[in-house]
């Protein structure tokens, strides 16, 4: 980081902590959501014995080379709250040795190495679960009358800043911006990027057909991309704008342009695409804005902690409570008209071991979790639908548990 970026960041922390309450006559804020986690057995764990928990360890596993390349000392997890990454390395070693395709063995890997704990919101144990997807998408390295919607690559000038790295007692926020005349200011909206914010700065990583197709990139993270050229790549999240989310479904649902109780990813997709000049404007509300990197088309889509997501077994949480990389127990159900190669159906309990290996700008609070469901319209046909309610339960190793036990 350039000493300005420095300077500027210094500048912005102690602005935002400079007023106090009493000097604002501000209302007290309101208290900020925890998880509140509590210890239960396996046998608690509804569905444990039924699951092919193997199919959860090449998952894990991945998860585990991300974590082994850390230092011991490192926390893992929001405070530390799932240990440090020594308290990792010795369920790691032992996933490597389990055999392929042995449930039994996974589970008597995971009930040995693990202790299972309940995790809750302050308003209850329940929360929402929806899906995401990799994407299939055409695109160009050069612009033509086709493909005219470019992709960009992460800005040199964007800047992080995690407001605790400067003071203990600041929120657990990253803010996301530019330094302009030596202030970090927010970096350009979604509106003000299409309008040409970033243009002739040669940061066009792929040129796209459609402006939805890029809008539904922006919210999935990742994709599966052939090229006009000839071959096929792959590109994935590198970093956003910083602006909050927005879910523009919502809209579309208050204003009755779609039904309440068929909207879904693909009839929102189809509506915009119906509707080009009002899409672009409902657009626009959502500020956020990623940008993207190429990556190694074999490995597969790659999740915020830097491993290869793995469909129906790879979770999106939020990291501000949960810690990646860590074995999640998943009680929901399936969504409308999808089953499993077990010939699940709708409904019915959706349980099966996850692993949490990404985030997502609306996966926010204590329990809430995307399911990652793969590459494609056949998976986008399972993803677009899922949105259920259920819990999660969070598996820690028994070293990190014993010590929680100590100390509560």
């Amino acid at each position: 980081m350039r000493p300005v970026h420095r300077a500027a960041i210094v500048a912005a922390v102690l602005v935002l902590s400079a007023c106090t309450r009493e000097e604002t006559q501000e209302p007290p804020a309101p208290a900020e959501p925890v998880a509140i986690l509590s210890e239960v057995t396996f046998a608690e764990l509804p569905g444990w014995t039924a699951d092919r928990t193997s199919e959860a360890i090449p998952a894990f596993r991945r998860s585990c080379e991300r974590l082994m390349s850390q230092p011991d000392d490192r926390p893992v997890g929001p405070d530390g709250l799932g240990g440090t990454v020594a308290d990792w390395r010795a369920p790691c070693t032992a996933a490597e040795e389990l055999p392929a395709g042995d449930d039994t063995a996974a589970r008597r890997f995971f009930e040995t190495a693990f202790t299972p704990f309940a995790v809750a919101a302050s308003e209850g144990p329940n929360g929402l679960f929806t899906g995401y997807y990799e994407m299939e998408i055409h695109a160009a390295r050069q612009p033509d009358l086709r493909f005219d919607v470019p992709l960009y690559r992460r800005p040199d000038d964007l800047v992080t800043v995690a407001l605790r790295d400067f003071r203990a007692d600041l929120p657990a926020e990253v803010l996301v911006g530019r330094v302009v005349d030596g202030r970090l200011r927010p970096y350009p909206t979604r509106a003000e990027i299409d309008s040409g914010a970033l243009a002739g700065r040669g940061l066009e990583l792929l040129w796209l057909e459609s402006p939805v197709d890029a809008f539904f990139l922006h919210i999935q993270g990742s994709a599966r991309v052939r090229l006009a050229e000839g071959g096929t790549t792959r590109i994935g999240y590198a970093a956003s704008n910083g602006h909050a989310f927005f879910g523009i479904a919502r809209t579309l649902i208050d204003s009755g342009a779609i039904d309440r109780e068929n909207a879904s990813m693909q009839s929102v997709r189809d509506w915009l695409r119906a509707h080009p000049e009002e899409a672009r404007k409902l657009m626009h509300q959502n500020a956020r804005y990623i940008f993207f990197r190429e990556i190694e088309e074999e490995v597969g889509p790659i999740g915020a902690m830097g491993a290869p997501l793995t469909p129906l077994r790879s979770l999106a949480i939020d990291p501000n409570f949960l810690p990646l990389g860590a074995p999640i127990w998943l009680d929901t159900v399936w969504p409308p008209g999808q089953s499993d190669a077990a010939g699940q159906r709708a409904g019915e309990p959706m349980r099966r071991l996850m692993v949490a290996q990404d985030t997502g700008g609306a996966i926010k609070g204590p329990v809430r979790g995307d399911i990652f469901w793969g590459t494609g319209e056949a998976a986008l046909a399972r993803a677009g639908g899922m949105k259920q309610t259920g819990r999660y339960f969070l598996l820690l190793p028994r070293a990190v548990a014993e010590r929680r036990a100590r100390t509560s």
